[in-house]
């Protein structure tokens, strides 16, 4: 009793003597700086907005296609099987180390059939066959003095912390990716209907040039011309099919299938999703809340920290305490007064400090601030990221609106050139570069389309939105 009431005694004063540093975010980290918490610089286009990050941005774009897409890959896909499993083998670490020290029990037994050397008893005559026997039980008590378990567990849980954070970045990039992919599909459709208009338009144009050079207005060499420019834009169709075709099968593997299982749905596509209000983006405290990097190079830094402590108490000595008892002896004695034994120990044991153990502690801090300067360099990447995103989203805005308006007025001289040279009144060359105007034109709003939805996901995930409540990933057990 004597020795557990020390024992306690002795937690007693552990829980007041904790060696390492108390983790805190430092005053001077990036996170804290005025200027990282504010809107961005990029807010003030009115094609965005101020409002909130919702939880499952890609909502916003009201496709049922994408929606459950994107719900299918954050329960299938084998990136987020892997961060998965990465998070429960860091909880199974965590609670290890807050299992370690305390009490513990252990019991053991075992029996034999020998003949014991008589000698080593100083016994000359030879000791008959027995059957023997030992059982006991003993529980210990390990000390955290200076609490170097309590650092321990303190950096498990922080590993375990930033495993969820690499989880929920997992599904961020998941949901981009998809949408990414979603888009490709759809603009690659989009582009390829555009060039087949183009196509049919000039097969058009090629039949009405053949019957003006057959009526006398015109040449030979206006029809080459017209097959020439429409073998150019029928060349432009395998390379939208291809890029399209590519697209699905990502999808496929996002969603965790095959190639072959591509989503027939997407195949007929021909209008990248567009969104129908201001893209919300919240200002730069809401993103380092809400990025998961963010969060796990900040859990990164508290594990550092706490890890100085466990690489200080080094310096200290270990204390334990135990108490035991069994039966050894005849097995037909077991459990009888002669057989029974029991003891109580108490251990200290204490490494004398030397270089060794002082080197450890100046890399554990040395560890530390490696970890606070990769958690500034995250947050300045996290505002870059969003503010190039925003500026990339904004000056494409631009680009869009000017490519329309060229397409527009390139379709008005096309058709004005077209009537002119079939009323005679204007050069087959005069029609020819209006259709190449025009075909231009159109190809580059299409591709600018794509770019512009492509953009919109780029600064969704810039943003780092998505992860919260996402589904369960399904769990595929190896075999055992």
């Amino acid at each position: 009793m004597r020795i557990l009431i020390a024992a306690a005694s002795l937690s007693a004063v552990a829980a007041c003597t904790t060696v390492g540093p108390d983790y805190k975010v430092p005053t001077a980290a990036k996170v804290n700086a005025p200027s990282a918490q504010g809107a961005f610089l990029g807010s003030a286009n009115p094609a965005v907005s101020q409002a909130p990050v919702p939880e499952g941005w890609w909502k916003l774009y009201d496709d049922p296609v994408l929606n459950g897409l994107v719900q299918e890959a954050l329960t299938a896909n084998t990136d987020l099987r892997v961060a998965a499993a990465n998070l429960a083998r860091a909880h199974a670490v965590a609670a290890e180390a807050d299992d370690a020290g305390g009490f513990s029990a252990s019991a053991s037994a075992a029996a034999a059939h020998s003949r014991e050397s008589g000698e080593q008893f100083l016994l000359a005559e030879q000791l008959p066959v027995e059957n023997l026997a030992d059982v006991g039980v003993k529980v210990s008590y390990q000390v955290d003095l200076v609490g170097r378990i309590k650092r321990a567990s303190e950096a498990a849980h922080a590993d375990a912390e930033a495993g969820q954070a690499a989880l929920d970045l997992a599904r961020v990039s998941v949901a981009a990716d998809v949408a990414r992919a979603y888009v490709e599909a759809c603009s690659s459709g989009h582009e390829l209907a555009v060039a087949q208009r183009t196509v049919d338009l000039q097969t058009r144009s090629l039949e009405v040039t053949g019957k003006l050079v057959a009526a006398g207005r015109g040449t030979s060499l206006d029809v080459t011309r017209a097959k020439a420019q429409l073998d150019l834009s029928r060349a432009a169709l395998p390379t939208f099919e291809s890029r399209r075709r590519a697209a699905l099968y990502r999808l496929a593997t996002l969603t965790g299938k095959t190639p072959a299982q591509f989503p027939r749905e997407v195949e007929a596509c021909v209008s990248p999703p567009k969104l129908s209000q201001p893209l919300p983006v919240g200002d730069g405290a809401a993103l380092l809340k809400r990025r998961p990097d963010v969060r796990a190079a900040e859990r990164g830094l508290a594990g550092a920290t706490a890890r100085i402590g466990v690489a200080t108490a080094a310096l200290y000595p270990s204390v334990s305490f135990g108490l035991g008892g069994g039966s050894t002896g005849l097995l037909a004695d077991i459990g009888t007064a002669p057989a029974n034994r029991w003891g109580l120990t108490s251990l200290i044991s204490w490494t004398l400090p030397g270089e060794g153990e002082h080197a450890r502690i100046r890399g554990a801090e040395a560890g530390a601030d490696a970890a606070l300067a990769r958690f500034d360099g995250t947050v300045l990447n996290a505002l870059r990221e969003t503010e190039t995103s925003l500026t990339v989203y904004a000056h494409e805005l631009d680009r869009n609106a000017a490519l329309r308006s060229a397409r527009d007025e390139a379709a008005t001289a096309e058709a004005q050139a077209q009537t002119l040279y079939r009323a005679g009144k204007s050069p087959y060359l005069t029609g020819l570069d209006a259709q190449r105007t025009l075909a231009s034109a159109e190809a580059a709003l299409a591709a600018s389309d794509g770019a512009l939805a492509a953009d919109q996901v780029n600064l969704f995930l810039a943003l780092g939105g998505g992860w919260e409540n996402a589904p369960a990933v399904k769990v595929v057990a190896a075999a055992r």
